[in-house]
């Protein structure tokens, strides 16, 4: 019965969102979950018979089962953009999801590799190998450019304005950021493209991929990961590491260093500001752990 819902829907958020794959699906996801709840409870109804009521029942049984208020917040979003869409195509004429509070999340300062453990990082790659260049220029531009994971497994040569020390990157939502790209990493870019890629036998339709695998195909989200976490594992760095700390830690130099925030937004890609005030509360933290280590009358 609510197939024909999640077709639009799924349509409505690849045409109308312009979401990504993965998107997409998570979304559809949590409507399924939706949808087995009220059918476990004998109430399958069409998405305008579904009450607020309802919908706090499923809250609680999701969290009963065990999800993280993360999670839960998560899935409440799919919902509230489902009956976005419901009200958008006439499918019902109230939203239920007005009222459907969110648990609250404490929100966890992830970790940041200071300058020197980054260069650290990048120093274990064994350049005296193909992939080891490769990786090299990877790391380099995403610690330079900020880029999510998903972003530098998809740069095209095209994309690359290196004479004046530029790359287009396309982000969520297929928006696209001009962003400046540092010295190390524009020249190690430049090595790997002229010494290393130009020796491997592309695969059709990756002509244009900047970073490719032994095969001459893109390399996948996970094998960046991987890399990553091996050379994080090889510096002896007990922080938990992942491709998203590169990003994490370009944004929180820039706002420690007294980057305008309004610049780390636009480098970064963030649609609003307030995703990018992370790094605010990053940098008073900051400051409180330098008052704390450096000042003789600094007690909390």
């Amino acid at each position: 019965m609510w197939d024909s819902y999640k077709n639009g829907f799924k349509a409505w958020l690849q045409l109308e969102k312009s979401l990504s794959d993965n998107s997409v699906w998570a979304y559809l996801r949590d409507i399924d979950k939706l949808t087995c709840f009220l059918q476990a409870s004998h109430e399958l109804k069409s998405p305008a018979d579904v009450t607020l009521k309802e919908l706090q029942r499923f809250i609680n049984w999701i969290a009963s089962l065990g999800m993280t208020a993360a999670s839960q917040s998560r899935i409440i979003s799919g919902i509230k953009s489902f009956y976005k869409y419901c009200l958008l195509e006439n499918i019902c004429t109230a939203d239920p999801t007005t009222l459907l509070e969110a648990p609250k999340l404490k929100r966890a300062l992830p970790d940041v590799l200071s300058f020197e453990e980054i260069e650290n990082i990048i120093h274990q790659i064994d350049r005296s190998t193909p992939e080891g260049e490769r990786n090299k220029a990877i790391l380099e531009t995403m610690y330079s450019c900020g880029l999510r994971v998903s972003e530098v497994v998809n740069l095209k040569i095209s994309q690359l304005y290196l004479d004046v020390g530029f790359i287009r990157v396309l982000g969520k939502g297929d928006k696209e950021r001009l962003v400046p790209i540092g010295s190390a990493a524009l020249k190690q870019i430049n090595f790997y493209k002229n010494q290393v890629r130009v020796h491997i036998q592309v695969q059709k339709g990756n002509e244009d991929i900047l970073f490719l695998n032994k095969r001459g195909a893109k390399l996948s989200r996970v094998m960046i990961f991987y890399i990553i976490k091996e050379m994080a594992m090889k510096a002896g760095i007990k922080k938990t590491v992942s491709p998203h700390t590169f990003r994490h830690s370009f944004a929180t130099h820039l706002v420690e260093g007294g980057a305008d925030l309004r610049a780390v937004q636009e480098m970064l890609g963030h649609a609003s500001i307030t995703t990018t005030e992370i790094y605010t509360h990053l940098d008073r933290e900051f400051l409180r752990k330098t008052l704390e280590q450096f000042h003789p009358g600094f007690s909390g």
